[in-house]
């Protein structure tokens, strides 16, 4: 275990009752930079890495949803100094410390400089001129309560921006995961036995939800060990799908992807289905059913999910799902 962390066992017992805590006191935060007109102008550049760049999809799906122009970007992709623009950036980082992001922001105006961190103090909220703080939640390293809060916040900041409105039902999103976790608990066997002889992991979604395919395929990576890639569905559609082999297929989405998972069955390939539509009974195919939700709030379902496969297929695999086999020193500032 990771000095300063709590378990995933921990983190995912209490992840549902610290969504009940965190979601009210970050929507005043967000209402608070409302009302101080920080929230407005250009749509917003969310500028994050790993889990936190995943995270930004679904908040810039709902901004271009709504007719503002809006987009993600790696920062550790980027050359330094950031080019002169009037979009706003909004870093994200969990531990408020990404040495990528921490750089991008340090080249542009303060003005420019917002942030989405959990922990307050520390170095990419401090040079903020806004900070919206998701309460210092104690989080696991391969994380599951700060990347659900996190989405949280995006998606709150892009239904405000611009004068728009928070979504009331953010309040009963906890809820929703309790349920979830039920119908889960329920299906553990069925589906560890899709994943547990799997020599790859194709996740693919529905365009709002790509970022639940790339966390989904990094959680794989990280907890359960399995090499793992996500992607758009149109991007898979575009001959990625053809190496499909001796692995499994977990799809996120609506008509397109109920299609693109039958076809996948039907060919005989171990596929797991995560969607709020009904599904035909196949071989081959596990349907984890979610309720409609909007695009901001469906992925933090969609990472329940992909929490608890990562993790049940790393114990039946043998797997110490707290254990890392690397440790890099320059992904965070001290």
């Amino acid at each position: 275990m990771v000095k300063g962390y709590i378990s995933l066992a921990e983190a995912r017992t209490a992840q549902a009752n610290a969504l009940d805590s965190a979601i009210p006191a970050i929507a005043a935060e967000v209402q608070a930079a409302q009302r101080a007109n920080v929230l407005g102008g250009p749509g917003p550049i969310f500028l994050g890495i790993g889990a936190s760049f995943a995270a930004s999809a679904a908040a810039v799906w709902e901004l271009r949803s709504r007719q503002i122009h809006s987009l993600r970007l790696n920062a550790g992709e980027y050359p330094l100094p950031f080019p002169r623009s009037a979009h706003p950036i909004i870093g994200v980082s969990q531990s408020g410390k990404s040495s990528e992001t921490l750089a991008v922001l340090k080249s542009v105006d303060q003005t420019y400089r917002l942030s989405v961190v959990n922990a307050k103090g520390s170095p990419i909220a401090d040079l903020s001129r806004q900070n919206i703080s998701l309460g210092g939640i104690a989080d696991s390293y391969a994380s599951t309560i700060g990347y659900t809060a996190t989405i949280a916040a995006l998606g709150m900041i892009a239904e405000s921006w611009d004068g728009g409105t928070i979504e009331p039902s953010w309040s009963s999103v906890a809820d929703a995961v309790r349920a979830l976790e039920s119908r889960l608990a329920a299906q553990k066997e069925e589906l560890v036995g899709r994943l547990r002889h799997a020599q790859y992991v194709d996740c693919a979604a529905i365009a709002s939800s790509v970022g639940s395919a790339e966390v989904g395929s990094l959680l794989l990576r990280e907890i359960a060990r399995i090499p793992a890639t996500g992607m758009s569905t149109r991007q898979y559609l575009h001959g990625a799908m053809e190496s499909a082999g001796l692995g499994t297929h977990i799809i996120f989405g609506d008509e397109r992807e109920v299609q693109l998972a039958t076809t996948l069955a039907r060919a005989g390939h171990q596929t797991i289905l995560i969607s709020p539509l009904s599904v035909t009974p196949e071989d081959h195919l596990s349907h984890i059913s979610l309720p409609v939700l909007p695009a901001t709030q469906r992925p933090l379902l969609e990472a329940i999910v992909m929490q608890t496969i990562a993790v049940e297929t790393a114990v039946a695999r043998g797997l110490d799902p707290d254990a890392f086999v690397f440790e890099n020193h320059d992904t965070k500032v001290a």
